[in-house]
């Protein structure tokens, strides 16, 4: 089984928050967890989150050093899988801490890298 959600954004450290933007509701989760979950145990399955590295004003980085204040988080750091933007693909499942942030950053629109390193350095994520 392959799934395919999207997300508002997502943090260094993983999580996935696809309903809100801080406090301001967006969507419900739908069947997002479900879906993430039933993908990767399924023989073979494997399950994505898909979404531009910018938001619409591309000035905005959706990969973040931290979700948005009073963001909703619906899948948590250790059940997404992968994680796909324009630059690429990061696979996050089973990883550090350290090596999901460097995975994240490498799939960031590049104006906003050196930025999230740096808040990963001031974070102790990575090094």
């Amino acid at each position: 089984m392959i799934s395919v959600n999207s997300a508002i954004e997502v943090d260094l450290y993983g999580q996935v928050s696809a309903e809100s933007a801080g406090t301001k509701h967006i969507s419900g989760s739908g069947g997002h967890e479900d879906y993430v979950r039933g993908a990767v145990m399924s023989k073979g399955g494997k399950s994505f989150i898909a979404m531009t590295s910018t938001a619409g004003d591309r000035k905005t980085s959706r990969i973040v050093p931290a979700l948005m204040r009073g963001s909703i988080v619906t899948t948590g750091k250790n059940e997404v899988d992968y994680v796909v933007t324009e630059y690429g693909i990061a696979k996050l499942r089973g990883k550090t801490a350290g090596q999901r942030a460097k995975a994240l950053i490498n799939i960031a629109h590049p104006e906003f890298r050196g930025e999230l390193r740096a808040a990963a350095a001031g974070q102790h994520i990575m090094v």
